[in-house]
């Protein structure tokens, strides 16, 4: 009886880890910009394979190779978040803002994302000062 329940439970988790990763794939072709298709892939890889583990956990019993799953899982649930939060702050350096960053808060269905012309002062490239204009001449 337990076993029937463990194995029912473990194939709940799978199926919803592989709804997870669905989803996040489905956002990740359907959203608008580069945050909002982040973050349909940061939820889906991590909440997909963390239920996706959890199953197989579960699946497996208590053993040397349950252990190895949840040091996976671990390291999953730790790293993607902080993985997703540094390409979110790169690509804010970079000059790319949300869709709905326009006036009034939204922006209209189904455009891009506009990129700054505007770079930031660290990442703007200058000309040669005058004096090393002066040097090369």
């Amino acid at each position: 009886m337990i076993d029937l329940v463990a194995t029912s439970l473990s194939w709940i988790l799978l199926a919803a880890g592989a709804f997870y990763f669905f989803v996040g794939a489905l956002g990740l072709v359907r959203m608008p910009d580069v945050f909002t298709r982040m973050h349909a892939g940061s939820i889906g890889d991590t909440a997909g394979a963390g239920l996706i583990l959890a199953g197989m956990v579960l699946a497996v019993g208590i053993s040397l190779v349950s252990v190895k799953l949840l040091v996976i899982l671990a390291t999953i649930l730790f790293t993607s978040p902080i993985v997703t939060h540094a390409l979110a702050q790169a690509a804010m350096h970079a000059g790319v803002e949300p869709v709905l960053a326009g006036k009034g808060g939204r922006s209209a269905p189904g455009s891009k994302a506009p990129v700054s012309k505007k770079a930031s002062p660290k990442t703007r490239r200058r000309g040669r000062s005058g004096k090393a204009k002066e040097a090369s001449k």
